[in-house]
């Protein structure tokens, strides 16, 4: 089985329960189970204008499937929630494929490792506090070192609590 690093995001609606909602749809989805989800964390929208703060967080999952497969099923899961992509950058719920076991795969409809990781506190922040450790498969850096390196207040991720408690031991 792979492990895979899963982004999860909403800016509209009630963002928190958002992302249980996602979360919970990608545990029943066949060949995939849960491993641990990070807390949420509220940043303001980052690359385009919007009143709406977005809530993001990570989380672990082992699956059978392919990557593209994956892929597929979190596009799935948007879907079900409401997702619509070809409206607005506002959205109830965004699920990206960020690592899948260390590989890099660049294709038309999937890069991995996903190239924002880096540069995006708001994947940073919950993936060094759910596992520091985790290393990018091409900067070789962990996740606790790339978050030390941006230093911008303006894109600050600020940890939250989640609504129902914690969704993993």
């Amino acid at each position: 089985m792979a492990k895979a690093l899963i982004g999860l995001g909403s800016n509209l609606g009630d963002t928190p329960r958002n992302l249980l909602a996602a979360w919970r749809l990608l545990a029943a989805v066949p060949g995939v189970s849960l491993e641990c989800l990070s807390r949420p964390y509220r940043s303001k929208p980052l690359g385009f204008a919007s009143p709406n703060w977005f809530t993001n967080a990570v989380g672990f999952v082992h699956t059978e499937l392919t990557p593209v497969a994956l892929l597929a099923r979190l596009l799935a899961v948007e879907k079900a929630l409401g997702r619509d992509r070809r409206i607005g950058m506002d959205r109830i719920v965004d699920l990206d494929l960020l690592d899948y076991d260390g590989q890099q795969v660049n294709e038309a409809a999937l890069t991995l490792p996903h190239p924002g990781i880096t540069h995006r506190p708001f994947v940073l922040a919950p993936l060094a506090e759910l596992a520091p450790d985790w290393q990018h498969p091409i900067d070789k850096k962990s996740a606790a070192q790339l978050l030390a390196r941006l230093h911008d207040p303006d894109q600050e991720a600020t940890p939250l609590a989640w609504p129902e408690g914690e969704p993993c031991p």
